[in-house]
């Protein structure tokens, strides 16, 4: 299925073609999939926009448009009959529980471009200009949008387009809406894409892929009802505005590796001078580095560095790796500026993350512990200012290894939605998944400062 065909040139990109693709008919139906509070906590955050490059230098219009764009929607086509909700809606009302619905006839819609930018540009480390990023990653938005009738919303939950480059690669850019699920549920979709994408049928992926689990295993009715009454739903319905990145501004992103050596080598710091740490991890001390670098660019009084933890096998009773949602408990710290802009500040973020992340795996009362008010922070910043840094992401989940379409694993992957927040990404990297990719989205000056920063800060560890 097709909306009218809308021909939208510009700079940077000319759109070929907006197909509607849907599950194979008679293979989804009526199906629904309620909130959780973990999902509910998500409800006013902007959407992800995941955007993977390939780089493909024969690569022709004709060949993209005649081949790689119909695999690619058959897959998905059929990839989308095991995850219904990836081409449902999120369905809010003022008297329901909200849920994400799907009918017959709901459809994802695919937008297929021909960019017009430096291919080699967009798929570098150094510095780049955020604008050129934001044409390759597709709204929330079918063509009749959001609808609202008898007060409810229908918000669409995940959106795709492919572009080409022609004579260098392509781009695959989705969005997804936060409630419809985190980093464990997109990777269980993306496994089973890639993989149908591949062979051409479901066969390998139902022998030897996971199949989502639907059933709402995790059951916090009390937590439910807290963050339903917060979400305020009837004023988020009436004032709801389909967020999006757009131009111009003035930020750049780039990408930092940390190499199994220098990671070692900040480990190995931190565990001798900080011998009574009893948490240094991989993650621990990559976060540190960063976050000690970030303060000095950045000239707020207190620094908050914030990311979450799965909670799926830390539930009790556990739920299953292959739930299909959120299950994400908040962790992080909080300190002055002036504590790590010292020439110990370093060691300050690694012990405070260090120990905060031991204490919320390790307490006696669980990993939900504080649930109810994980929202309710305004009040510990009173008047001061405040920087703010979140992770997106996750070394734990190998993207490069896995978003394998049939022409190889991506160039370069990147997670665009930290430009919402100035929030930093965290991967394994391509070539070695021992190895951390840091993806970092700053003004142009700032950025400056910061690659001075934090190159020079590993002197010591090269």
């Amino acid at each position: 299925m097709h909306s009218p065909l809308i021909m939208t040139s510009l700079p940077t990109l000319t759109v070929l073609d907006q197909p509607h693709v849907s599950p194979p008919p008679a293979t989804v139906g009526h199906r629904s999939l309620p909130l959780t509070f973990f999902d509910l906590i998500w409800l006013t955050q902007p959407p992800v926009h995941h955007l993977f490059f390939y780089q493909l230098p024969m690569i022709t219009k004709p060949h993209f448009l005649e081949t790689i764009v119909p695999t690619l929607k058959n897959s998905l086509s059929i990839t989308l009959q095991h995850f219904f909700p990836f081409v449902g809606n999120l369905i809010l009302s003022p008297t329901g529980k909200p849920e994400i619905r799907h009918v017959d006839g709901d459809y994802v819609a695919v937008t297929v471009a021909e960019g017009g930018l430096d291919f080699d540009d967009l798929i570098g480390n150094h510095p780049r200009d955020c604008d050129k990023f934001y044409p390759l990653v597709p709204p929330l938005l079918g063509d009749d949008a959001t609808k609202a009738s008898e007060g409810c919303l229908s918000i669409p939950v995940f959106s795709v387009q492919v572009t080409v480059f022609p004579g260098a690669g392509i781009s695959i850019g989705m969005t997804n809406h936060h409630c419809l699920g985190d980093a464990s549920t997109r990777f269980c979709f993306m496994d089973a894409w890639t993989s149908i994408a591949r062979t051409g049928t479901d066969e390998s992926f139902l022998t030897h892929g996971a199949l989502p689990l639907y059933d709402r295993v995790i059951q916090y009715p009390a937590f439910d009802e807290k963050y339903l009454k917060q979400a305020k739903i009837e004023s988020f319905i009436q004032d709801y505005q389909p967020p999006s990145l757009s131009g111009p501004t003035n930020n750049v992103r780039a990408t930092f590796v940390l190499t199994r050596t220098i990671v070692n080598g900040l480990k190995k710091r931190v565990s001798t001078q900080l011998p009574s740490l009893q948490y240094v991890s991989s993650f621990t001390v990559a976060c540190a580095y960063v976050w000690s670098s970030l303060a000095k660019v950045r000239d707020a009084e207190l620094h908050v560095f914030g990311f979450v933890i799965d909670c799926r096998s830390r539930l009790v009773p556990a739920a299953p790796a292959t739930y299909s949602g959120n299950c994400l408990t908040p962790c992080g710290a909080m300190t002055k500026r002036s504590e790590l802009t010292n020439k110990e500040g370093f060691l300050t973020a690694a012990k405070l993350l260090g120990e905060n992340l031991h204490n919320k795996l390790s307490d006696k009362d669980g990993i939900l512990k504080g649930a109810q008010s994980w929202s309710d922070l305004d009040h510990l910043f009173g008047e001061e200012t405040v920087s703010i840094t979140g992770v997106a992401g996750t070394p734990r989940i190998k993207y490069y290894d896995t978003a394998d379409f049939g022409w190889g694993k991506p160039k370069k992957y990147e997670i665009v939605s930290i430009d919402y927040s100035g929030s930093i990404s965290l991967n394994a990297c391509r070539e070695s998944s021992e190895d951390l990719e840091i993806g970092v989205c700053l003004s142009a000056t700032e950025m400056t400062e910061f690659v001075s920063v934090f190159n020079s800060g590993l002197e010591d560890y090269i």
